[in-house]
């Protein structure tokens, strides 16, 4: 079986081979193919790559190539992991926030939204590339960022492709309530038998269930995270509205219920968290390029993204073998979700087998999450026609109606800086 990953010189790559060598008994991966367009690099985190299984014994074939076609020819799975621009094109969507006093973050306000201008193309082009020359029932698993808005682009653009997006962020929540319900329960909980209840989109979700063995673990565990919160000296949400919600929100909801806080916290930049991720990179390929290197560097877990290669694999295998089990994932619900239109991709737990992705039914969410969501979904179905189009109007209107956005009279002025701070990237809209 050939899989492929496509922006393979990533410092994530070694993570996910790791994913593959932990499941070789039950998925019996013959080629790897790692595609990238910087060559250079490929070569450094590749060839590292191919130390790691050959130490192993050579379980498989890991293949470098700079051709997309090529690496996705004859592929049962495509696993996407690339940056349009890499590094300094997310410090650019950082900066672009800062500049004009709004969130610079790179997968949400407008730093979010210029890389998905620049990304959603690139995911198309691949999908068209799996459509043509990939295996039969092929599975594209996206983990690029801003993942909500690129599945929804698959699904809307690329609907013959089975595609799913992937975020490390309900794992980890996963994995951090498993390590409180432990000392709880006496016993060690094995994760594939625990279930997270999260709905929402791609970094605008809120956890409110979690289960294990079928039986609600939540009477445990939310008393205990708002007891936490009290407690703490510097806590990351006021316990009122936690209490409110009776839910956990993701992390990132932080930039649309304390905007004010993050942005004094940008003031001060240098180093943004891209200055950071640029200097840990260079230490982390420094490491890659040992030839003595055979395992994956500590530094790695300072990139971020923990878990992701454990959810990834997870995800295939799961398809492959048929497994049925349960992920938290990007798809489109098809009506799984109460009150909600069934067009939507939105973040949910769903079940993965043979037959491809099946979002479980999920109880709406309550007024005040759904009116946040809303309008960051109108956002993102704009920015998915502006980067498909080239369209300024659509384009505008995502800035317009993004909480995060700036206010209408100063849209011109972000949306043409963001354009031309893109321009290399961003063809569509200087045709």
């Amino acid at each position: 079986m050939k899989i492929t990953v496509i922006g393979g010189g990533s410092t994530y790559t070694p993570e996910i081979i790791m994913g593959f060598m932990a499941r070789l008994e039950t998925l019996p991966v013959t080629e790897l193919w790692l595609m990238d367009i910087d060559a250079e690099r490929l070569a450094v985190v590749g060839g590292f790559a191919q130390r790691i299984v050959n130490a192993k014994g050579n379980p498989f074939k890991v293949i470098l190539s700079t051709n997309q076609r090529e690496a996705i020819t004859g592929a049962s799975y495509v696993v996407t992991q690339l940056r349009v621009g890499m590094m300094p094109a997310r410090r650019n969507d950082e900066y672009l926030g800062l500049r004009h006093g709004l969130i610079g973050q790179e997968t949400t306000g407008v730093g979010g939204m210029a890389k998905a201008l620049r990304t959603v193309p690139v995911i198309l082009s691949i999908a068209k590339d799996l459509q043509e020359v990939g295996a039969p029932g092929a599975l594209l698993a996206n983990f690029t960022n801003p993942s909500g808005i690129v599945t929804e682009a698959l699904f809307r653009y690329a609907p013959q492709v089975l595609s799913v997006g992937v975020c490390n962020v309900g794992i980890t929540a996963k994995m951090s309530m498993i390590e409180c319900l432990e000392p709880v329960l006496g016993v060690k909980i094995d994760p594939d038998r625990a279930e997270l209840n999260t709905l929402g989109l791609n970094h605008l979700s809120w956890h409110r269930g979690f289960k294990v063995d079928g039986e609600e673990m939540w009477p445990h565990i939310f008393p205990a995270y708002v007891e936490d919160l009290k407690n703490s000296d510097l806590p990351e949400w006021d316990v009122r509205t936690i209490e409110t919600l009776g839910m956990i929100p993701n992390y990132y909801l932080q930039y649309f219920y304390y905007t004010d806080k993050k942005l004094k916290e940008q003031q001060n930049w240098p180093p943004s968290r891209a200055d950071q991720v640029i200097e840990i990179e260079k230490d982390l390929l420094r490491e890659y390029a040992d030839p003595n290197q055979v395992e994956p560097p500590a530094d790695l877990m300072k990139r971020g993204g923990a878990w992701y290669s454990t959810l990834a694999t997870k995800v295939i295998n799961s398809h492959y073998n048929d497994l049925g089990q349960v992920h938290v994932v990007n798809t489109r619900h098809n009506g799984a979700v109460a009150g909600m239109p069934q067009d939507w991709v939105v973040e949910l737990p769903a079940k993965v087998n043979k037959n491809g992705i099946q979002p479980l039914p999920a109880a709406a969410l309550p007024l005040a999450e759904f009116g946040l969501v809303s309008a960051v979904k109108m956002y993102e179905l704009l920015t998915v026609e502006a980067a498909v189009h080239g369209d300024r109007k659509a384009a505008y209107e995502a800035m317009l109606v993004n909480p995060l956005g700036p206010k209408a009279d100063k849209i011109q002025a972000v949306l043409d800086d963001m354009l031309e701070t893109n321009k290399q990237h961003l063809p569509q809209f200087f045709k």
